[in-house]
């Protein structure tokens, strides 16, 4: 067993350096495919986490007033900017394989290309919404400190995590298409147990013990914090989760592998 799971991750590596160039192609095009024919193009990827922004920022300062140590805007706009990368991936990763029929059964090359171009793309919403971060930061007087220099580490654990999640998304809706109804219904509720636009901490009992477990969480609150507060991630929920984004990645990059010869007969 462990000779094959050796032989399929080298395998996997291969493929990947062999076809790096396809995955370059492959994302420029669902990037472009993305934003045709749209007036704001790459302002979608701005104008989503603003306007939740200033709902939520109206919610929790003038209805329900909540202490974030923090103004509430910045820490709304950080966690919804995190969340909507996360997100973003999930719900084009899900439809990859099913959008690429034609592909899928008829061209040879590893399969993985279609959920990871969707991460990809994915990223560079992110960096382009992070543009309004920063102007926030200067707009609220919170200055760079050197824990910046942390925060790619956090990105790596924030794409690790959200690629195996894609992988196996992918793989499940070509399998089981129930899964399309269920994900957004399921993303809604992840998204409100996580610390996007409240700190879950301030939750108790059973229920906040549940919310604890959630990867996303320490994954939100270690931006926050090398962003915004200049300090490092609390360290043990911050390996734990990093922990549980690389054996995502593994698991689903090494399922979605395996079941490659199966996929042309559930197109």
């Amino acid at each position: 067993m462990l000779n094959r799971l050796t032989e399929d991750v080298r395998e996997m590596l291969h493929e990947q350096v062999t076809y790096r160039e396809l995955l370059v192609q492959m994302t420029r095009r669902d990037l472009m495919l993305r934003y045709k024919q749209t007036i704001m193009g790459f302002g979608w990827a701005i104008f989503m986490p603003l306007l939740n922004t200033v709902i939520f920022s109206v919610m929790f300062t003038r209805v329900a007033k909540l202490d974030t140590g923090m103004p509430y805007p910045l820490f709304a706009y950080c966690g919804l900017l995190v969340w909507n990368f996360f997100a973003s991936s999930l719900r084009f990763a899900l439809a990859s394989l099913t959008a690429n029929t034609s592909l899928v059964t008829k061209v040879y090359f590893p399969r993985e290309i279609f959920p990871f171009s969707a991460v990809f793309v994915s990223v560079i919403d992110l960096a382009v919404g992070a543009t309004i971060l920063v102007g926030m930061m200067v707009y609220y007087r919170v200055p760079p400190t050197s824990t910046l220099l942390f925060l790619p580490v956090v990105l790596v654990v924030h794409v690790a995590f959200t690629a195996g999640m894609s992988l196996l998304l992918a793989m499940w809706n070509l399998f089981y298409r129930d899964v399309k109804y269920l994900f957004e219904v399921v993303l809604m509720l992840w998204m409100f147990a996580s610390s996007v636009v409240y700190p879950v901490q301030l939750v108790g009992g059973k229920l906040g013990a549940v919310l604890q477990l959630n990867p996303m969480t320490p994954i939100i609150d270690a931006y926050r914090a090398v962003i915004l507060e200049g300090r490092l991630p609390e360290p043990r929920a911050f390996a734990a989760a990093a922990a549980l984004s690389f054996a995502t990645l593994a698991y689903g990059w090494i399922t979605f592998h395996r079941a490659e010869f199966e996929f042309a007969e559930n197109v």
